[in-house]
């Protein structure tokens, strides 16, 4: 291989790494959630697979759909005149708030799994 080639391979890979390690941890995390559900089905691995798998879907939404989604809404929403309030309520629900809300809702369930998981263990320790 040329000394140029593996310089642009070796770039490649950084690019892909620095731009998805986030999603890759969410990967990581899911496949633990996945392992945890098929190994020991329970509350907790649910709520961990439910947690990335909405936070790994809530990274990529960020990324890679507002944009085309916002637009597709806007372009079946209104055809013939402009309605800029409405425009302007597609624009905050789909680019400001849903981005949060799924952001909030994996946290959230990943935070219910470590939470339900320490009360269920206070309740063996008494028992």
């Amino acid at each position: 291989m040329s000394p140029d080639l593996q310089q642009n391979v070796l770039v490649t890979i950084y690019l892909l790494f620095s731009h998805n390690y986030i999603v890759f941890a969410y990967f990581i995390g899911l496949l633990i959630g996945i392992g945890l559900a098929l190994y020991r089905p329970s509350r907790f691995a649910t709520l961990i697979l439910l947690g990335f798998a909405i936070l790994m879907f809530s990274f990529e939404y960020d990324k890679h759909i507002i944009d085309a989604f916002r637009q597709q809404t806007m372009n079946s929403l209104i055809t013939l005149q402009p309605h800029y309030k409405l425009q302007h309520l597609i624009n905050l629900v789909i680019s400001e708030l849903l981005p949060v809300f799924f952001y909030v809702l994996g946290w959230l369930l990943l935070y219910a799994a470590i939470i339900y998981s320490a009360l269920k263990n206070k309740e063996k320790g008494k028992k």
